[in-house]
């Protein structure tokens, strides 16, 4: 069956036209460059399935587990399982964010081609839209947890993934908003992150 995420997030993984301060990395760290659309994917889906529900960021409506299994070099956001999330979250400064206003991976690309057909998305930063990168289906290899959120079955699972993507670069050090909505199929999702980016050491 396929598994549907619909991220909240188209957020990440586009550029934004907010205000210059909002997008300029430290001067003293290059930020990391955007990976392909496979395997964006792939360590998107591994980090959203590293962790059970009560831990889980995408799950989790306030926050509290933004941190949970995010990696050094980028940092995720999603959209929820369904329904809403209002989220308060800190960011590492230097680390560009992504992730999906709606996404879904599947045994079949014919899954991922009807669920693209459908597939509506939005994201937001600081007020200003942010552009999405349509990804139709490519051939993804991720890990999962025991335990993990969906109940997909634990160990390295070889399948194809699609949907609206977005990559932003660095925030500046202050407060921002980013707002993420999505639907396909009847699915529907909204999450809003208010991020705290701190200055570097």
């Amino acid at each position: 069956m396929p598994r549907l995420l619909i991220a909240a997030v188209a957020l990440l993984l586009a550029g934004c036209d907010a205000a210059p301060s909002t997008s300029t990395p430290p001067t003293s760290q290059k930020p990391a460059e955007r990976p392909s659309d496979a395997d964006l994917q792939a360590r998107w889906w591994t980090w959203a399935l590293s962790t059970p529900r009560e831990r889980n960021p995408v799950a989790d409506p306030t926050g509290q587990f933004c941190a949970q299994s995010q990696p050094k070099d980028l940092w995720f956001f999603a959209g929820t399982f369904g329904g809403k999330a209002d989220r308060k979250c800190e960011v590492p400064p230097g680390r560009p964010l992504a992730g999906p206003a709606v996404n879904l991976y599947a045994a079949d690309a014919a899954d991922c081609e009807k669920f693209m057909a459908t597939a509506k998305g939005s994201v937001t930063l600081d007020g200003q839209i942010v552009e999405l990168r349509r990804v139709d289906p490519v051939g993804v290899t991720f890990d999962v947890a025991p335990g993990n959120v969906i109940g997909e079955r634990a160990g390295r699972v070889a399948a194809k993934a699609c949907g609206l993507w977005a990559w932003l670069p660095p925030l500046a050090e202050g407060e921002h908003e980013l707002r993420i909505e999505g639907e396909s199929s009847g699915f529907s999702t909204s999450a809003v992150y208010r991020l705290t980016i701190r200055a570097g050491d």
